[in-house]
């Protein structure tokens, strides 16, 4: 659909904009109506009904596509149309929980606060801010809003609109998935998110599980509630996005009516691979200029990005590197939640603290001292909360949370034989992975800190009126389309 969209509005009409979005925002609702068809008619359903690995596979050629081909064909109209379907989404959300005040189920604070929780491992501080990551604060905006979205401003007059406004919607969204998932019966939210490898694969052995933890939940009622949203199981349906589709869907079916509940479930799930997709492509495509710059600094050429040779070497190289543990998530028999979310959590406020220690050493470099606390006091916070999370990811004893401690716990029970069969088959690759974890997460922390004392000593250079290496930033340029966007 992006694709058609980029075509019409780049040869077909150009210029068309209202009628280009008209077409958009009908053919996606069209593939969520047609997506129900599709699937009860038993020919047409076995060629879009795929496992993890498959949609892996594709998800990755996506990414590919997304960075390497002409930003008009399929990154902007995709971005620009999937707006529609999450303000549309967020916005309906939140009326209908004003119009239909749902009861929370989910008790304030349950017995896993202590760490033991089937879901994640941990204590609330600090992983109750890696978890909601990117609701609480992002670095991955930061890379946006300084490689994507300048490129297709047309005054800079919007930038506080679009970059400030993106992150509080970005936050009101977080809110809203919030609410929508402690609205779901407690038992019920733990049979969809609890790993099998934790509560068993069978249904009547997740059941028994879940219900020795306190809350109740019975195998009928998990089988009624797949049927009510057109799943056939929602049994370790892990990594967030079921659970939160299932709530969604809750919510929209008793305020504007239950018999369309599948309907719901399944728009609910599209709107969240939207945003999903939007993180893979447009941050694929700034992992390729940021690598095509490096190496534009051993050979010019390959800085070049109109150099097609340049562009598909750095796109692949930044595909394989997400691609990889995106396949090792989708392989791993305890849900990949596990091993990927705190891994991006933290490599995610990471990236704000950085951002956060540009703009701090800007300040006092340009004389606004004065100002720096603005930044300084939430960097401050953001390196506490990632330096803490990393510290324990990585030298942790618990197996649940110390990425070493769960590779040493395996590599053990494998060598002694205490493992299953199917177990022990994928042992070595998770023992693996969670190595690599451990040194990417010791990678991102050494990063953090070797800024943050860069910055420090440049400050401390510059409030002492020693010299200092001058801001680069370019010099303000008018253009010619600045020009026409003049408001009065």
């Amino acid at each position: 659909i992006a694709m058609l969209i980029g075509l019409y509005m780049r040869h077909i009409r150009p210029g068309r904009v209202m009628e280009a979005s008209a077409i958009g925002v009908a053919l996606l609702l069209f593939s969520v109506f047609a997506g129900g068809w599709i699937d009860h008619n038993e020919t047409l359903r076995v060629y879009f009904d795929h496992d993890g690995l498959p949609l892996a596979f594709a998800i990755i050629v996506y990414g590919f596509a997304a960075a390497v081909l002409p930003v008009w064909l399929l990154l902007a109209p995709r971005d620009y149309l999937s707006t529609y379907m999450k303000l549309g989404t967020v916005i309906l959300l939140a009326v209908a929980i004003v119009i239909l005040r749902p009861d929370i189920h989910m008790p304030a604070v349950t017995q896993f606060t202590d760490g033991t929780g089937p879901i994640f491992g941990g204590k609330l501080f600090p992983f109750v801010f890696i978890t909601i990551a990117c609701g609480a604060i992002s670095g991955f905006h930061a890379l946006i809003a300084s490689g994507t979205t300048p490129k297709l401003l047309a005054n800079e007059r919007d930038i506080r609109m679009i970059g400030y406004g993106a992150m509080l919607l970005e936050s009101f969204v977080a809110i809203m998935a919030m609410i929508a998932a402690t609205v779901l019966e407690p038992g019920v939210f733990f049979a969809i998110n609890s790993p099998a490898g934790v509560v068993g694969k069978e249904a009547i052995d997740a059941v028994a599980k879940i219900n020795s933890w306190g809350f109740a939940v019975t195998v009928e009622q998990m089988n009624q509630l797949a049927k009510d949203m057109g799943e056939s199981s929602l049994f370790a349906r892990t990594g967030g996005a079921p659970s939160l589709a299932v709530g969604m869907a809750s919510i929209f079916g008793n305020a504007f009516g239950k018999g369309l509940l599948a309907l719901w479930y399944h728009f609910a799930i599209m709107f969240e691979a939207i945003f999903i997709l939007t993180t893979l492509d447009a941050g694929t495509r700034v992992g390729r200029f940021m690598l095509q710059d490096m190496l534009g600094n051993f050979n010019k050429k390959l800085g070049e990005t109109s150099y097609m040779p340049s562009v598909i070497f750095t796109s692949s190289i930044v595909v394989a590197g997400w691609g990889y543990f995106l396949y090792i998530g989708v392989i791993d028999p305890n849900g990949g939640v596990n091993i990927l979310w705190p891994l991006f959590g933290i490599a995610n406020q990471m990236l704000a603290a950085i951002a956060l220690c540009v703009a701090t050493g800007i300040l006092v470099k340009n004389g606004k001292l004065k100002y720096a606390w603005v930044t300084g006091l939430p960097l401050a916070w953001l390196v506490t909360i990632t330096t803490t999370a990393a510290y324990q990811k990585i030298f942790s004893d618990d197996i649940r949370v110390g990425f070493f401690a769960a590779a040493n716990d395996l590599s053990t029970k494998l060598a002694a034989g205490l493992l299953p069969p199917e177990k022990a088959a994928v042992a070595p690759q998770l023992i693996f992975n969670q190595q690599l974890d451990a040194y990417l997460t010791l990678f991102f922390v050494a990063m953090l800190w070797i800024v943050l004392m860069d910055m420090l000593v440049v400050c401390t250079r510059r409030i002492a009126g020693k010299p200092v290496l001058p801001c680069t930033e370019v010099p303000h340029s008018e253009t010619q389309l600045n020009n026409a966007w003049v408001r009065d």
